[in-house]
């Protein structure tokens, strides 16, 4: 069993991708503090704006599904859709461009988002259309989480590497607090297709931004291109982590408005708060850890997969008995989601067996297909154990996933061929 075990992970890092081994690493220019912060902010943008889009017909569902004479089934496929999309292609389309040089891809990115938006928005455009235009962004969204974490830290020096990932993540954060509800109030008062106008033109702001800023370089230069201390068990015992963690937080939280309604109690037009306050409590989860990410890379993974352990488990057993547990768990459910995948993307960057981007492709793969599997089981679950049930579900997931993370691993016993590999300077070992 355990020869199995090494060689399944053994096989991992040619798939991800591996260094080479000769020469000395040479950084590309490093840009001036004023462009880096140009590419920061777009990237942060850029993260608002995908995510935002990926979930913005959930809040438009009735007026595109009225508008387009098809059943709100079909307008849910258009987020379901989306994410199954982005899960499966997330590290093929990475392995496939691993050579482009990162200001071209992601200005390609970024383009197919404009166009993919713009497309929406038109008066005549179709279900079939619509849908189309959904799977090009979706592809486009794989591949730019893989890339743009390490183009943003690439930029800065390899101590700030938490720093930067924790700022990335408030852009892509605060889709579900400020994005999807303006995107819903605009939509009510001005038609469905207004809203993607608007974000076809955050796209373009993030385009012209990374292509004025971003300096262009070689994808594997820099320190960011590949793990700060490769480890493929570590790194296979990130990807169980994200991948239990996810599926056991949406098992419940797919189902949280009827739990709120039927559970505890809540008047229908109440969940709407209690969502923002949900979100709100995200962003400041993630705020909070981003700057500790460096100093205790363990403890801002371990932490908050416990914390949304606790969460599912203390709604499933107080949140019809209390409202304010019901609320106090919902801001602690909120504020460990985000950090949960924020720390799993700053441990890939530091474990990577190979390449960053394939490994964090992995992972973000691992996250949307987590995101299906928990809906799906919680839909097929909802019937015999009830909507309290499938937070019980959602909390025993994450108590396993966190038994994966905090279990010993074996210290490696390689040869002096993979010592010297760890040791070389390419990769950014000291």
């Amino acid at each position: 069993m355990r020869g199995a075990r090494t060689l399944a992970l053994a096989a991992t890092a040619p798939v991800l991708g591996s260094p080479p081994q000769k020469g000395p690493w040479m950084a590309s220019a490093r840009p001036t503090s004023r462009r880096r912060s140009v590419v920061v902010a777009a990237l942060m943008l850029a993260a608002f704006t995908f995510n935002t889009t990926e979930n913005l017909p959930v809040g438009l569902l009735t007026l595109i599904s009225e508008d387009l004479r098809v059943p709100a089934a079909s307008v849910g496929l258009l987020v379901t859709g989306y994410g199954l999309t982005v899960a499966v292609v997330s590290l093929p389309a990475a392995h496939a461009t691993r050579s482009v040089p990162r200001r071209h891809l992601l200005a390609g990115l970024l383009g197919l988002l404009v166009l993919a938006s713009w497309v929406s928005a038109l008066g005549s455009v179709s279900y079939g259309v619509l849908l189309t235009a959904r799977v090009a962004t979706a592809l486009a969204q794989a591949l730019f989480w893989a890339v743009m974490g390490p183009v943003a830290v690439g930029l800065f020096p390899p101590e700030q590497r938490g720093r930067i990932i924790g700022l990335l993540s408030v852009g892509g954060s605060l889709a579900t607090v400020l994005g999807v509800p303006a995107g819903t109030w605009l939509g009510g008062h001005s038609g469905w297709r207004v809203p993607f106008l608007v974000l076809g033109a955050l796209g373009l702001a993030s385009l012209v931004a990374i292509a004025v800023a971003l300096p262009t370089s070689r994808p594997e230069e820099g320190h960011a291109a590949y793990g700060a201390a490769p480890d493929a068990r570590r790194f296979a015992v990130v990807l169980a982590t994200t991948a239990l963690s996810v599926t056991g937080a949406f098992a419940g939280f797919t189902y949280v408005a009827v739990f709120l309604d039927e559970v505890a109690g809540f008047p229908e037009g109440s969940v709407s708060a209690l969502l923002l306050v949900f979100g709100a409590a995200g962003i400041v989860g993630v705020t909070a850890a981003g700057p500790l990410l460096d100093r205790f890379p363990r403890a801002t993974l371990t932490v908050p997969v416990a914390a949304q352990a606790t969460a599912l488990l203390g709604l499933y057993a107080g949140g019809g008995h209390s409202r304010a547990v019901t609320v106090g768990m919902l801001m602690l459910l909120g504020a460990s989601v985000g950090p949960v995948f924020m720390a799993t993307q700053s441990q890939v960057l530091r474990y990577a067996p190979g390449r960053t981007e394939l490994a964090l492709a992995a992972n973000s793969a691992a996250f949307n297909a987590g995101v299906a599997a928990g809906a799906l089981a919680g839909g097929a679950l909802l019937p015999h154990v009830g909507v309290r049930g499938t937070f019980l579900v959602g909390g025993v997931l994450t108590l396993l996933a966190l038994t994966v993370l905090t279990w010993p691993v074996r210290a490696r016993h390689d040869g002096p061929a993979a010592a010297t590999a760890r040791r070389n300077p390419r990769i950014g070992l000291q």
